[in-house]
């Protein structure tokens, strides 16, 4: 049996997509495992154990612009991915992407499987499923399966997101750390990157939290946040937020601060080498949630925002706390009390 996930999100949702790809090569062995993604997220997907092959296609509207080069590849790609022959394609949404949806109808699998609220603006789709509002992203997945035959497994019987980190990541993490005088699991990793700035932590926030750290376990901390302006169009980045603490941390106020912008793949190689970490709901809240020392998320404003509900990080070591409308004024103690918890032996 030839089977093909398809995922045009982001990278954490991809992230959120990896127990599907557990749970279906758990129930079915013998079968074949494809993943569509993009240019932007298939990364994720490499070093997969339970992907047999990662196939990747450039993204035809990006930033507001259409690339026509992309739709030719995708022409020819197309034809390659017919000539597969699925016996099923899984669009792996929680909710409804007609995007998604439709290049998956281009594939003339034998079944389609998507969330929808009216399967007759799809002609063609076999199995839709209706949209789930309630549960939480990974359980929303995992129920794509259940047309062929795979049930939700019970609560703790659930894959957590799985990721292979990169052997060039490991290695800047090795030597980024050596440079400032770091060991890894002697720091904690306190990030910014939500696109709400309601849930970021504030600058006050960030020097009160690293100085108890220190003082509490004796671990310095790694800051990190999403290079660029909040005006860009492609993604918004977190430098002008960011700044206060690394002048205070440069003027030698925070001495427990090394600052770090880079590239997610250095972030990530310096999450898997933290004692634990500190994030806003984003990807890299996910990514911390799968890394060896886990993470304390961020949530707030969930009125007109992700609720953890959907969205809470999971792993083995994963923990969240939610405020009414901003980060900012959540409790020194409630996030000390789960800090305690993680970083206690």
């Amino acid at each position: 049996m030839k089977i093909l996930v398809l995922k045009r999100d982001k990278i954490g949702d991809l992230l959120l997509t990896t127990p599907l790809f557990a749970q279906l090569k758990s129930a079915m062995p013998a079968a074949e495992l494809h993943l569509l993604a993009n240019d932007y997220n298939a990364w994720v997907a490499h070093g997969n154990p339970h992907v047999d092959r990662l196939w990747v296609y450039r993204r035809v509207r990006h930033g507001g612009r259409v690339s026509f080069g992309a739709a030719w590849d995708w022409l020819w790609q197309r034809r390659a991915l017919r000539r597969e022959r699925f016996d099923w394609v899984i669009v792996a949404n929680g909710d409804e992407s007609p995007r998604a949806i439709r290049r998956a109808l281009q594939l003339q699998a034998v079944r389609i499987v998507a969330r929808c609220a009216d399967a007759s603006k799809y002609p063609g789709l076999t199995d839709p499923l209706p949209p789930d509002a309630a549960s939480h992203e990974i359980e929303r997945l995992l129920a794509l399966l259940s047309p062929l035959g795979i049930p939700v497994p019970g609560k703790g019987d659930i894959p957590f997101p799985n990721y292979a980190l990169p052997s060039a990541s490991a290695t800047f993490a090795r030597s980024w750390l050596a440079a400032r005088g770091l060991e890894p699991n002697k720091y904690v990793v306190l990030g910014l990157g939500a696109r709400r700035p309601k849930k970021q932590p504030s600058t006050e926030q960030v020097l009160a939290w690293s100085a108890h750290i220190k003082k509490r376990w004796g671990l310095d901390t790694v800051f990190m946040w999403t290079p660029g302006k909040s005006g860009d169009p492609l993604y918004p980045g977190d430098d002008d937020i960011a700044r206060p603490v690394v002048e205070a941390a440069a003027r030698g106020l925070a001495p427990q601060i090394q600052p770090h912008r880079g590239p997610i793949a250095e972030a990530l190689g310096l999450v898997w080498s933290a004692r634990t970490s500190l994030f806003p709901d984003s990807g890299l809240m996910h990514f911390a949630a799968a890394s060896p020392g886990g993470v304390l998320g961020f949530f707030a404003e969930t009125d007109v925002s992700p609720a953890p509900a959907q969205w809470a990080p999971r792993g083995e070591r994963a923990a969240w706390l939610e405020a009414k409308k901003s980060v900012s004024e959540l409790a020194d103690e409630q996030v000390y009390a789960q800090l305690e918890r993680l970083l206690s032996p």
